[in-house]
């Protein structure tokens, strides 16, 4: 069969049964064991699945995952999502859209130490939500506010997102966690102009809360946030200046929130208990198990895009259209915004790097730009209408005091931002590799 049918076929496949409702690792992996037995016969299908798991999940860069996992699950259990929320207010409270720009602040910190998008949504829904509505805040626009800053967690590091990015194409895990440092503080400060552009036009989606706070009382708020504030420039700056690995600066993460946590809960006398160490723990592990099943079966994926001939096929193909590159990129962007629509982050990433990064890099496009690239084409489609991730994540924790309707005309704006910075990125790619060019040089 010509490689270009036997790729298709796969890709087709393998999005029917996850249309089905079967886990996208299994569609994967069923997909990849079928179309490997079919080139190689038993051979190659029972040497692939012998040698592919133990070859990626042996390797001890890894742990970065579940590390990193684990330093978002300690602080959730700290308490500092409320405190960076409470700092950033008692500075920004007296300001016209203020608690707006508090949420959007609050969520890019608390992203330096989560690498969640979803916990980034859930958290902050819980805690923004109920005060916004109490002041009198449009509660459209303070829903959409919300689902959007969570996404911060996916470009800031630690970035879950660039991880699964860096360990599909063999890239370095550290410089694509440093090149989302810009682009993602970027994207937080569009929102704080968006916001105030929002506040001006319209001033009643926004009161004035009447609430003062002196200068003791901002200090001593950001007394409760700098250690958590030290271990992420910890994190990030070990990473950026080589003096750690990224899996050494997971575990330095992982273990120096365990040591907040447990200093804040002395001091407030407050100990969290055995049972919530235990089940942010278990969390953490089931949660890498399940991205490493799903890794897994996206190599193998590859392999078999490769085995087929399918990723030189589609190379040679969109060659031999004589397109730009540009467009091909274009094609590619609008490709990931209907996926978006339609499937959870990790499945578009897992299902469409193994073909799409070979395509990219033969154009010639820098596969550390690509990557964040694509994570923010996943930001992008985890607020994308109807099953965007993060949409889902705000009605679920609202308790129903946000109706998807209102959510989706909140979140509009936002994505009007999430587009103008991605237009900035592809016209200035120095955005991205500013960073990372210093740290290699």
């Amino acid at each position: 069969m010509d490689p270009l049918y036997i790729g298709l076929i796969a890709i087709g496949t393998m999005l029917l049964l996850i249309a089905l409702s079967i886990p996208v690792a299994f569609s994967i992996f069923i997909v990849a064991i079928v179309g490997l037995w079919y080139l190689g016969g038993m051979p190659l299908m029972l040497g692939t699945i012998e040698g592919l798991p133990y070859q990626f999940a042996s390797q001890y860069g890894f742990v970065v995952i579940p590390m990193f996992i684990l330093m978002g699950a300690f602080a959730e259990i700290s308490g500092i999502t409320k405190d960076f929320y409470t700092f950033f207010y008692r500075v920004l409270g007296r300001v016209r859209g203020g608690l707006l720009m508090v949420t959007t602040l609050s969520s890019a910190g608390f992203a330096a130490i989560s690498g969640s998008t979803m916990v980034n949504a859930v958290v902050f829904t819980r805690i923004a939500l109920p005060q916004m509505m109490a002041f009198g805040y449009n509660k459209a626009i303070a829903a959409g506010c919300i689902a959007a800053a969570g996404t911060f967690a996916a470009l800031i590091p630690p970035s879950i997102m660039m991880v699964v990015y860096a360990l599909l194409t063999g890239q370095s895990i550290g410089t694509l966690l440093v090149a989302g440092i810009v682009p993602g503080l970027l994207t937080a400060g569009a929102y704080l102009i968006a916001i105030w552009v929002m506040v001006t036009i319209r001033p009643s989606i926004a009161p004035v809360p009447t609430e003062r706070f002196s200068l003791q009382d901002k200090l001593r708020s950001f007394y409760s946030i700098w250690p958590f504030v030290l271990l992420a420039v910890i994190v990030i700056g070990g990473i950026y200046s080589g003096a750690m690995f990224p899996s050494s600066a997971g575990a330095v993460g992982a273990v120096g929130a365990f040591l907040i946590m447990l200093m804040r809960g002395w001091l407030r006398k407050d100990m969290p208990s055995m049972g919530k160490i235990g089940g942010a723990m278990q969390s953490a592990a089931m949660t890498t198990a399940v991205l490493f099943l799903v890794i897994i079966a996206g190599l193998m994926l590859s392999r078999l895009f490769v085995y087929s001939g399918f990723v030189d096929e589609i190379v040679w193909y969109i060659e031999g259209l004589g397109v730009s590159p540009l467009t091909v990129m274009l094609v590619i962007m609008l490709m990931y915004i209907i996926l978006g629509c339609f499937m959870d982050t990790i499945s578009m990433v897992v299902v469409t790097v193994p073909f799409v990064f070979p395509v990219v890099t033969s154009l010639g496009f820098d596969p550390i730009w690509f990557g964040v690239i694509v994570i923010k084409l996943v930001e992008i489609g985890v607020l994308t209408p109807p099953i965007g991730l993060n949409l889902f994540a705000v009605l679920s924790a609202s308790d129903g005091r946000v109706q998807p309707t209102d959510l989706f005309k909140g979140v509009a704006p936002f994505l009007v931002v999430e587009v103008i910075i991605l237009g900035l990125l592809l016209a200035f790619p120095a955005i991205v590799m500013w960073l990372p060019d210093l740290m290699r040089s």
